[in-house]
Order: structure tokens, then sequence, then C-alpha cells
């Protein structure tokens, strides 16, 4: 037997541990979710039953609308888009401009403010907390959106550091050939670093939508009213109103779930191909 067929042999089998173990570790994330759906198609005596029945018999899709107008969801869902979408333009319009002025300009200490810019990541939002909540009492801002969607308008250090990476990947003759037709740094962006730079934006718009879209803490501290709620706030309020309604409760969680599942299965090409080249590039 050849050297090269002996590693031919020990790849596969390297692959196939690989393959196993991943495929053990995927089954393991998604028990949790076949148990939510399982419950919410189930009478509320069944969801804790011992043996688990996995397929419902009957399946009680009633469960579904039943659980939606208990509380107002529809409204809850109405703000939590307002949100979602207020923080996604925000979202986009700092970092990508941010990100290219960390990539192409040149400024005395841009290094350094890269750097600085990046030790914030390790601030836990525990600390920015109270002096933030401080700052929107003062401002009048409690009981608004406004505190979830304006800190957005600012920047976050990962999107801005992601975007770099992917930007400092796009040659630099494409920028070159823009400044001779006399564009600027704003038209350079829009029309020649935006369109080249689809899957570093769709995984910032993935991580954007999904953090405002399943964000509790922050909607919890700034939203008093209950015609204000997020989804989230819905769920808790929810339990709260209905406890022992299990079925119920799986129901509403598998229906907000549901959103970005769906953007996820839509994005995830553009997704892992934005990870991957903007954690490469640069």
């Amino acid at each position: 037997m050849t050297v090269n067929n002996v590693r031919t042999r020990t790849e596969r089998i390297v692959h196939f541990v690989v393959y196993i173990v991943l495929i053990g570790l995927s089954v393991l994330m998604l028990v949790p979710l076949a148990w939510m759906l399982s419950s919410a198609l189930k009478p509320n005596y069944e969801v804790f039953q011992f043996p688990q029945q996995w397929i419902p018999h009957p399946m009680l899709w009633s469960n579904f609308p039943k659980a939606l107008v208990f509380v107002p969801f529809g409204r809850f869902f109405v703000n939590t888009l307002i949100i979602t979408f207020g923080t996604l333009i925000g979202t986009l319009v700092s970092n990508v401009f941010i990100a290219y002025a960390f990539a192409r300009l040149e400024a005395p200490g841009k290094r350094i403010m890269f750097y600085v810019m990046l030790s914030t990541m390790m601030l836990p939002y525990a600390i920015t907390m109270i002096p933030q909540y401080a700052i929107f009492s003062k401002l009048g801002w409690v009981n608004t959106y406004w505190p979830l969607i304006f800190p957005a308008f600012f920047g976050s250090p990962f999107f801005i550091f992601l975007l770099r990476q992917f930007f400092m990947g796009i040659p630099r003759d494409l920028e070159d050939a823009a400044a001779i037709d006399g564009a600027g740094v704003f038209r350079t962006v829009l029309q020649i670093i935006v369109p080249l730079s689809w899957p570093a934006l769709v995984t910032v718009c993935i991580f954007s939508v999904q953090g405002s879209w399943n964000d509790f803490l922050a909607p919890l501290i700034y939203l008093n009213k209950m015609s204000l709620f997020t989804v989230q706030l819905g769920l808790t309020y929810f339990v709260g109103q209905y406890s022992g309604g299990w079925n119920l409760l799986m129901a509403a969680s598998t229906v907000v779930l549901l959103p970005i599942l769906v953007m996820f299965y839509f994005g995830q090409r553009l997704f892992v191909k934005g990870i991957i080249v903007g954690g490469l590039k640069g």
C-alpha cells in the first residue's frame, strides 16, 4: 500500500468521524426545537407526559390561533418589526462607512483608534446599561423606541471589524478607476463597495435582525407600556397571565421563532460566505 493510499484512507476515516460528531451535535441541538414544536401541537396535559409522544395524535393546530389571540401578539409583532427595521437601517448606514474609513482612508492614529474600538467589545452590557438609561431618561426617551434604535446609528465593533476585513479584500484598482471618473467617497462606497460586499452585508443584516428580534433585556428596561411590548416581552407577559399553559406558550414561541428561521434559511449561503471571507481577508 502506497503512502498516498494510506493518507487517503486516513483522511476518509477522519472525515467520517467528523461527520458523525457533527451529526450527533446537530441532533442534540435540534431536540429542544423538536420538543417545542411537538408540545405546541399537544393538549396541555401531554406536554410533560412520560414517555414523550414526539408525534402528537391528534395534532391540535388550534393551539396556534388560541395562543396568538390570548395576548395581542399582532401588536407585539408590529412593535418588534419597527424596532428591527429601524435598528437595521442604523446598523447598515453607520457600520458601512465606519468600516470603509478604517479599511481605506488614512488618518493619524487610525490603527490605535481601531484597536480601541475593538477593545470596547470586551465591555459587557451590564456596565453601560445604567449610564445609557440615565442618558435616555434625561432625554425623555423611556417608553419610546428610540433607546432601542438610536444606538445602532453609532456602529458596532463586531460589524465594523467584519466589514473592514471584507472591504480590505476588494481590489483598490476599482476605487482608483472611480476616483479618475470623479467619484467621491460616498459615491465610491455606494456604487463600488456596497455592490461587491453582499455576503458581508447579508451577514450583518442577519446578525442585526436576530439581535433585535430576540432582544429581551433592553425592551424590558425601556418599555413599560404593554402597547409598546416586543414579542419577547409578549412571551413573558403570556407566562404571567396564563401560567401552566405550556402548549400555548410553545405555540406562541414557535411563531416568534419562525421569521428568524426563514431569514436564515434564505440567507445562509451568503451568511457563511460573509463569515469565512470576512474572517480571512485583510
